[in-house]
């Protein structure tokens, strides 16, 4: 499995020129080399608790008690890849947008945190919908294991899509990733505020029950994606129950004086009609 990522040609895209030291850069090899085209192998896979797309945080660490395990490749699965990675307390996944693949990409987009009512550039977004469909995400490193010869990352933090390509993997270093005074444009803006949820009776005990089975926090990680309020802004007046799912479970919740209220979860194997 690879991905072939294909640069359009200078002419095409508009670009001026490059100057070099020694006069203007030859426009034949420039487009030569723009039109050239990669070849990069996934290097594993992420295994995630958001298995669809509505309910994903907008950015990694605003759930920390979501998880994903990151299973890594054939040869890229030895364990002497890894050495040192375990000191190291969170780590850059770089991955790909597999999801917005076939939508394509887009040169300007809506922000969530601008309302979904003003238009930015792709470049100035983290937008799933741009060219080559990259990601990256800091997250938090639990544990690595070695499972049957296979090696698997667990993480926390993150805001990986199930079954998300993952093209390399990298230590997160505090004194040169953290930039302080760093300025946050647009998204420098008042906090949103944090909506209160609640889960009825029978949606505690299921949580309480699937808990015990796995050892996921499931209460805890649907109040921490609901908080947020992960409803796009034109159904933020909608009058009717929500749904969304976190590894196999669908919740469904609704709206009750300005707080956020799970009415149901249930197994998604169990209900066919609940998918």
């Amino acid at each position: 499995m690879y991905f072939s990522l294909g640069y359009i040609t200078s002419r095409e895209m508009g670009l001026r020129k490059f100057k070099e030291i020694d006069g203007w850069m030859n426009e034949t090899k420039t487009e030569q080399k723009m039109s050239a085209s990669l070849e990069i192998t996934p290097i594993g896979i992420i295994h995630s608790c958001y298995t669809e797309k509505f309910g994903i945080p907008r950015q990694p660490g605003l759930a920390d008690k979501a998880r994903a395990t990151i299973e890594l490749f054939g040869p890229y699965g030895r364990r002497e890849m890894l050495k040192e990675l375990e000191r190291f307390s969170h780590i850059w996944v770089h991955f790909v947008f597999h999801a917005a693949i076939p939508e394509g990409w887009r040169p300007t987009v809506r922000p969530p945190g601008l309302g979904g009512q003003k238009r930015v550039g792709v470049f100035a977004s983290r937008s799933p919908h741009r060219p080559n469909h990259l990601g990256i995400s800091v997250v938090k490193l639990i544990y690595i294991d070695d499972i049957d010869g296979r090696v698997f990352l667990e993480v926390g933090g993150g805001d990986f899509l199930n079954e998300s390509p993952v093209l390399d993997i990298k230590p997160y270093i505090p004194y040169s990733d953290s930039v302080p005074g760093a300025l946050s444009g647009y998204t420098d803006l008042p906090a949103e505020r944090r909506i209160h949820v609640s889960l009825n009776e029978e949606a505690e005990k299921f949580c309480e029950q699937y808990e015990q089975k796995t050892g996921r926090d499931l209460s805890g990680l649907i109040e921490q994606v609901l908080s947020q309020d992960p409803r796009p802004a034109s159904q933020r007046h909608a009058k009717k129950t929500f749904g969304f799912c976190l590894w196999d479970v669908n919740i469904r919740w609704i709206v009750q004086l300005g707080s956020f209220v799970v009415v149901e979860c249930r197994s998604i194997e169990n209900s066919a009609a609940f998918k």
